[in-house]
């Protein structure tokens, strides 16, 4: 956790019982659907049978029943990104598997082809429509439905708690038999021995740090890197367990402290925010803040524990218990009674966890399977970009885009701020060529297109809600063109929102509008809408202003019901404990939500 404060994860919903949650470390319960003692299979492993004509190996015939080539040919796209949407859901990628769905159903809502006058057209709105909303109910019955989950931090559960510390012959039996060694002075102890103890039996920590440790495939490299270049010992990488479960988005809701190492936003770490990003959920830029400022508190301090105490309390909080008990020592100030119970509880957790991961085998982490690393091209880009212009030009999806850049906080790169833009690997030449084809200032608002075979330039047109005469002039084409397939199209999309700058706050809903047609509109998605209008569902009131821009708020509570203003301020590491260099985290028990883009844009 960031000096001064404690951090809640994001990561899955606590399903388990508050017994479970009295012996969780970190981020705690596993995920929905994790066994703790009998198993239950996540409805997210059983997705309902795919229809017939969607997804399925005879969408073929769909398109066959159809007179209309342009009702075929966008069927074909329909089930392209349902079956997208089905692989994400399965594989527990719920952002990417929403972006999906209502991509397959704004396909055909914005496709400018009367459904209902198209029998096929309308039997596959309908399948397609019953598919997905059988799908979300089961994802509702783990929770949030199509959203990320949240659960409390199991720091935060155990750090009231006292755990008794492990019997000598304990100690001397883990001292002989796990392997210890490590660029991180390891010890094992009384106390260490006591949470390794703990953890061991309880399934709900197993289940977080297996889960953890598999997350941690797709940044470990990278995060090893940047902690070998500043001269940071390798195992201090699953402080990372404890803060965020290597989720590069997690968001403290009641602290304000976010990323994969849990940074206060008003902390000076040389990590850039804005309006359009926050870096402190990138990967690797983060990495690399908390490498040298935790390097500092080693600097200062002279002691790895001391540095991960400071961490976590504040340094000024720190030095002061030095001082004022003349020990330089973590053990030393641990036994004094000399740090709040948290900052004690918080080193041997953290060690703990150190020597479970050295030794998978004993603790049954052997056998996971590590998220595949996640590798990228850069490319520097200091205009404004329309994510889904990215996506389209490299051939990949928006939401593989979006997890990419998890530090954009919008669907758009920054307009006169420069911005590294990953893509996906080996695809930098492709976005270089055809990005250069597309007028920078329409970059925001223009799209690419690849043709598909048997495609007309007047389906391609419809298809983006542009004119075929605008579409010939932004290729250079004469009037009687015809394409082939994999030739290359620039699509001249008229920039709704002027620019990237006017956008309304407010719409009020007209006759026939629909919970997707609007959020399409004004390219929100409709959990957004939901979300800020605080819908129960996709109703929505006539005559009634409605937000379609994420509105203004004014930050976390000042308190949670119920307590005192003095127990508050002694909870808050930036008061009465200190404010730390880091930006005084506070140690409120507030849960923590993935951090989303204000306004996420959806595909058309």
């Amino acid at each position: 956790m960031k000096p001064g404060r404690r951090a809640s994860t994001a990561v899955r919903p606590l399903l388990l019982t508050a017994a479970c949650a009295c012996t969780v470390f970190l981020t705690g319960c596993p995920q929905a659907g994790t066994p703790t003692v009998a198993a239950k299979t996540p409805a997210n492993a059983t997705a309902p049978a795919l229809p017939k004509t969607v997804g399925g190996n005879n969408v073929q015939t769909a398109e066959q029943t159809s007179t209309n080539p342009r009702v075929a040919s966008l069927i074909a796209q329909v089930d392209r990104s349902y079956r997208s949407g089905v692989t994400n859901y399965r594989n527990g990628q719920l952002d990417a598997a929403r972006l999906d769905f209502d991509f397959a159903v704004d396909l055909m809502l914005t496709s400018g082809i009367d459904i209902k006058a198209d029998s096929t057209l309308s039997d596959e709105f309908e399948r397609t429509v019953d598919a997905v909303s059988a799908l979300e109910m089961d994802a509702l019955k783990q929770g949030n439905g199509f959203s990320p989950k949240t659960e409390e931090a199991p720091i935060d559960a155990v750090g009231e708690l006292t755990f008794p510390a492990a019997s000598p012959e304990l100690t001397a039996n883990l001292k002989s038999t796990l392997n210890v060694t490590s660029d991180l002075p390891l010890v094992i102890n009384d106390e260490v021995a006591g949470y390794i103890n703990a953890f061991a039996n309880s399934p709900a920590f197993h289940a977080h740090m297996l889960r953890s440790l598999e997350r941690a495939g797709k940044y470990k490299d990278l995060i090893q890197s940047v902690l070998k270049q500043e001269g940071v010992p390798q195992d201090l990488i699953y402080l990372a367990v404890a803060e965020s479960g290597f989720q590069p988005q997690a968001m403290n809701a009641s602290s304000g402290a976010g990323g994969m190492w849990q940074f206060m936003p008003t902390g000076a770490y040389g990590l850039a925010r804005n309006g359009y990003f926050d870096e402190r959920f990138d990967p690797e830029k983060s990495s690399r803040a908390y490498a040298r400022y935790i390097k500092g508190l080693y600097n200062q301090f002279g002691d790895w524990y001391l540095a991960m105490a400071g961490y976590n309390w504040g340094p000024g909080n720190i030095q002061k218990a030095v001082q004022r008990t003349g020990y330089a020592d973590f053990w030393q100030l641990y036994r004094r009674n000399a740090m709040p119970r948290e900052t004690k509880n918080y080193v041997p957790q953290i060690l703990a966890a150190i020597i479970m991961a050295k030794n998978p085998e004993k603790y049954g982490l052997d056998k996971m399977n590590p998220d595949a690393p996640v590798l990228f091209d850069t490319v520097h880009v200091d205009y404004s970009m329309d994510l889904r212009l990215a996506a389209d030009v490299t051939g990949t999806s928006l939401a593989n885009i979006v997890s990419l850049n998890p530090a954009l906080l919008r669907l758009s790169t920054p307009r006169d701020i420069g911005y590294d833009l990953h893509l996906p690997q080996g695809t930098k030449d492709n976005f270089t060529e055809r990005i250069a084809a597309i007028p920078e200032e329409k970059r925001v608002s223009w799209r690419f297109h690849e043709a598909v075979a048997g495609e007309t330039l007047d389906q391609v047109a419809q298809l983006f809600h542009v004119s075929s005469s605008d579409l010939l002039a932004a290729n250079d084409l004469p009037p009687d063109a015809t394409i082939e397939t994999g030739d290359d199209l620039v699509i001249p999309v008229a920039n709704s929102s002027g620019g990237g700058g006017a956008h309304p706050l407010q719409y009020t809903p007209r006759r026939g509008d629909t919970l997707v047609t609007v959020a399409d509109r004004f390219n929100v998605s409709t959990e957004n809408l939901r979300d800020w209008n605080h819908l129960s569902s996709s109703y929505l009131p006539a005559g009634r202003k409605i937000y379609v821009a994420e509105p203004v708020r004014l930050g976390p509570s000042r308190g949670r019901r119920g307590r005192s203003a003095s127990a508050r301020s002694a909870n808050s590491r930036g008061s009465s404990r200190g404010a730390s260099a880091r930006g005084g985290k506070t140690s409120s028990r507030g849960k923590a939500a993935v951090a989303k883009p204000a306004a996420k844009k959806r595909r058309r």
